[in-house]
């Protein structure tokens, strides 16, 4: 699933071409999507000015003088500027024709994506309850601290929770408790102040380095230039189960926790 350096990389990608553009034509293919595409959505997007692409999470926010279309990427889904002829394939479901001749295409082989319209994005029901951006200034160790005192819930789950802080997927929340030396299975509760400053960091960090490589390449997915990111050549952890710690060279432990593959190294994480 694109997590959300995936989708920022996308969105980093689309910007240039999309922003600023006249919408000249909307072809639905398959509207059939997680939600369905509202059927009037063509008619809303014709002749509207795509002012700018913003990123919340893993949605994607093409705004506009009239309401913003909301864009979720699902587990396979891709955006592609298509700048030739080239026809579409067989899950490519949506286009926008803008002025420049320019098509967003949108790929969602599995159709768990979603294309939605709203007239205010921060009171949708998908976007109102998302807690804090980990990229933001007011993103930091004692929010996390704040948001955990008292929860049992293990640390790894409590971060890939979007009600305490959006976009740390599994990918991400395995490397940034290994730099942070927290063991993915501690308490939420039971960890410090001074901890939780480290790992607000690590993910900060992390996320950031994943965005300038370009996300982590997965299966299904490769960025809005056709290229694949390369974050996965630099994973400390994940998918390494059974090798040796790049820190201390003891044997990475691989468990499963709310059916997620969690690896983690049982001398430097505690």
């Amino acid at each position: 699933m694109p997590e959300l350096p995936e989708v920022e990389t996308t969105r980093r990608g689309i910007a240039p071409h999309c922003e600023g553009q006249t919408i000249v034509g909307v072809t639905v293919r398959n509207g059939s999507l997680r939600w369905p595409v509202p059927a009037d959505l063509g008619e809303r997007l014709r002749a509207q000015v795509i002012r700018s692409i913003d990123r919340r999470a893993k949605y994607l926010f093409l705004n506009m003088d009239q309401g913003t279309v909301i864009v979720h990427l699902g587990m396979s889904g891709s955006l592609r500027i298509i700048t030739d002829d080239t026809p579409p394939m067989a899950h490519d479901h949506i286009d926008l024709a803008l002025q420049s001749g320019v098509i967003l295409r949108f790929n969602d082989p599995r159709r768990f994506g979603c294309w939605l319209w709203a007239h205010s994005v921060t009171e949708h029901p998908l976007i109102s309850h998302l807690g804090p951006e980990p990229l933001a200034p007011e993103f930091n160790g004692a929010v996390l601290f704040r948001r955990s005192r008292g929860k049992n819930t293990p640390v790894k789950s409590f971060i890939m929770d979007n009600h305490v802080v959006v976009g740390v997927g599994n990918i991400y929340a395995n490397e940034a408790l290994f730099k942070s030396g927290i063991h993915p299975r501690r308490k939420a509760g039971r960890i410090s102040l001074d901890r939780y400053h480290r790992l607000a960091e690590a993910i900060r960090e992390t996320l950031s380095a994943a965005i300038l490589m370009g996300g982590t390449t997965l299966r299904d997915f490769v960025n809005s230039d056709g290229k694949p990111g390369y974050f996965a050549q630099s994973l400390l952890v994940y998918g390494r189960g059974g090798e040796p710690c790049k820190e201390c060279e003891t044997p990475l432990k691989e468990i499963r926790m709310n059916n997620r593959a969690t690896v983690y190294c049982p001398r430097c994480q505690r």
